[in-house]
């Protein structure tokens, strides 16, 4: 069944409306009518059975009937990863959501030389993602900020797993903790020393391995995030 992200309340009898290229999905893309019915989440209030309430000319109303899964949240984790080409940068964003991320902190390292990014786009792509893998809420995609504004005002109550060209050790045997984390993926000319000794010296730091290889940056990030999903992530639930 066709699932949909909305912003609005979700009850019993409460009408909703998709933005316009959402109801252009639905009438013109997936063909639905008067009376078909759909799911629909907003991040707050579960998922919701809704049937197609009315077609305008410009736009569909939707009507909510009944709750069919109460809201739940994956784990909490951050992906930090810095700016790389757009449509890497919009495939680590789709793969995040897809994967279980929260949030994707883009930021911005002493290497990195990236194409600007386009926040909307990548709401989009994220939005798409979450209806498409069946989770209840969509990751926020923040605007790139430097690394040491991030390391400045990091929260010490939430890990950081480094994942560092240069070595560290096997995600397996290094992230044995659940709780709040986040991954930090680095740019394709990698961290700069300076970076990678501030990094390293941070209590709240775990330095992992990805392998024998150079990863580029979507790989990495799709790698670090399946190998943290194994470790301590949600997956076994």
């Amino acid at each position: 069944m066709i699932r949909l992200h909305v912003p609005q309340p979700l009850s019993p009898g409460a009408a909703l409306a998709p933005t316009l290229d959402q109801s252009r999905y639905l009438t013109q893309v997936m063909r639905l009518t008067a009376g078909d019915p759909l799911l629909v989440f907003n991040g707050a209030d579960g998922e919701w059975r809704c049937v197609v309430a009315e077609v305008l000319k410009k736009g569909v109303v939707l009507r909510a009937e009944a709750q069919v899964r109460p809201q739940t949240h994956g784990p909490d984790l951050e992906l930090i990863v810095a700016v790389v080409k757009k449509a890497r940068v919009e495939t680590i964003v789709e793969k995040a959501a897809e994967l279980g991320a929260k949030r994707v902190r883009l930021t911005i390292t002493q290497r990195t030389n990236a194409d600007r990014v386009r926040l909307d786009r990548l709401d989009s792509i994220a939005e798409e993602a979450a209806e498409q893998t069946g989770r209840l809420d969509v990751p926020v995609v923040d605007e790139p900020v430097k690394l040491e504004s991030i390391l400045d005002r990091w929260d010490d109550g939430r890990r950081l797993m480094f994942c560092d060209e240069a070595g560290g050790a096997p995600v397996a045997s290094a992230i044995t903790e659940p709780g709040p984390w986040a991954i930090l993926i680095g740019p394709e000319g990698g961290f700069s020393p300076e970076e990678r000794e501030r990094l390293r010296s941070l209590p709240f730091t775990t330095a992992v391995s990805l392998g024998p290889r150079i990863l580029r940056a979507d790989t990495a990030a799709i790698a670090a995030m399946t190998l943290w999903q194994a470790a301590v992530g949600d997956w076994e639930r």
